[in-house]
């Protein structure tokens, strides 16, 4: 007759794991002064704080903020204070919103979109948002194993004391159903069917049993997990229908319009700019705009006129890969210029960036250089610059 099955709680402390509740400000650890990328509740706490004091509407269970100041924070707005709450996003606000809402209820929410669409991003701010604490994650790879979303073992205590709960050591998604957090699940396409099935019944059922022990972890209410996917890669896995019906899933697009897309490589240079001590992000805004076009050229197959049809390299030519090259740009400028973008500075990052396939991609570029930018009016140098820098 099988062992009856009782509830239990799991206190992470007990095994040297972080504290039970790491997104209280008493227990969580200050970042260091050297961090190089804080993570979004470090980096933004002061806009998070402004929020929270301002915030008089419901707040669900364990939510740091109210629904609306989630999606405020992740928007950006002034708040009736004078506070300015930089945007996260620069996107549809109903995308936002039916995240946000999404995570309100008990139904998981999956990010879907091409690579380079901010899907990290926002799983962190709005895990960042909603629970004080965007670090409870998994990390999707062929290599992840099924303990790293149940729970794995000290494998000292266990020879030496058998199962036990101080043998146990909990997975983020484990102490996020525990504390009542959110946990984040990144590229979890790439994670092999069997670990991704793993999450059926902890999103269904809302415990995850420890047949070891006899017992089960209870998710408490604030609980929720955010799941990130692409389908573009190599090496991606199809979640099964019976996985993908457990959560809603928001797809986040492409930039609409060049505009849109600039904007956002701007912001986030800029951010990033400041942390390396790098110039400024307006001293290259033209190189960036063309940056954008290069990149919406070859993405869509088609010059911004409409006239010329082009063949699209291997890539995915994302924004987040325009946001690499126009930051490599900038630190070869700081460093090995005058201090000012230029043409010169991202032709290598272009290069690279399009040039996946060295003979398909290849042929691709030239023929674009020499059919689009050789005769596009005022763009010479950077005609010039790219040549040179596929000699």
């Amino acid at each position: 007759m099988p062992a009856p099955v009782e509830q239990t709680s799991v206190d992470p402390s007990r095994n040297g794991s972080a504290p039970a509740n790491p997104g209280t400000d008493a227990t969580r650890p200050a970042p260091g002064p050297q961090a190089l990328r804080p993570h979004a509740e470090d980096a933004f706490a002061a806009e998070l704080a402004a929020l929270a004091a301002q915030d008089d509407r419901p707040r669900p269970v364990r939510w740091r903020l109210s629904p609306w100041a989630v999606a405020t924070y992740l928007l950006g707005g002034t708040l009736p204070d004078g506070t300015v709450i930089t945007p996260k996003y620069v996107g549809p606000r109903r995308i936002v919103e039916v995240a946000v809402s999404t995570l309100a209820t008990d139904r998981a929410l999956l990010l879907l979109g091409v690579p380079g669409t901010a899907k990290t991003w926002v799983s962190e701010h709005l895990a960042a948002a909603v629970s004080g604490d965007s670090t409870l994650l998994v990390q999707g790879t062929a290599g992840t194993p099924e303990e790293a979303v149940r729970y794995g073992w000290n494998y000292a205590r266990l020879l030496a004391q058998g199962p036990s709960r101080d043998a146990l050591v909990p997975s983020p998604v484990m102490r996020a159903m525990a504390e009542g957090t959110t946990a984040r699940v990144e590229e979890l396409t790439r994670m092999p069917a069997d670990v991704q099935d793993t999450l059926i019944t902890i999103l269904s059922e809302k415990t995850l049993p420890i047949p070891e022990l006899g017992e089960e972890v209870q998710a408490v209410r604030g609980f929720n997990l955010i799941a990130t996917a692409n389908d573009r890669d190599r090496g991606v896995n199809d979640l099964s229908s019976a996985l993908r019906r457990r959560f809603n899933t928001v797809v986040l697009p492409l930039p609409e319009t060049p505009e849109a897309e600039v904007d956002i490589v701007s912001r986030r240079v800029d951010q990033i700019g400041r942390s390396l001590d790098l110039p400024a992000v307006p001293d290259g805004i033209d190189e960036i705009r063309r940056v954008v076009t290069v990149f919406r050229e070859l993405r869509d197959g088609i010059t911004t006129d409409g006239r010329t049809k082009l063949k699209s390299p291997s890539g995915t030519l994302s924004t987040a890969e325009a946001i690499s090259v126009v930051t490599h740009g900038l630190a070869l400028a700081a460093h090995f210029g005058d201090g000012v973008l230029r043409a010169g500075d991202v032709a290598a990052g272009i290069l690279g960036a399009v040039v996946r396939d060295p003979a398909a991609d290849r042929v691709v570029w030239q023929e674009y250089l020499e059919t689009v930018v050789r005769e596009r009016d005022g763009w010479k140098d950077f005609y010039r610059a790219c040549r040179e820098a596929g000699a």
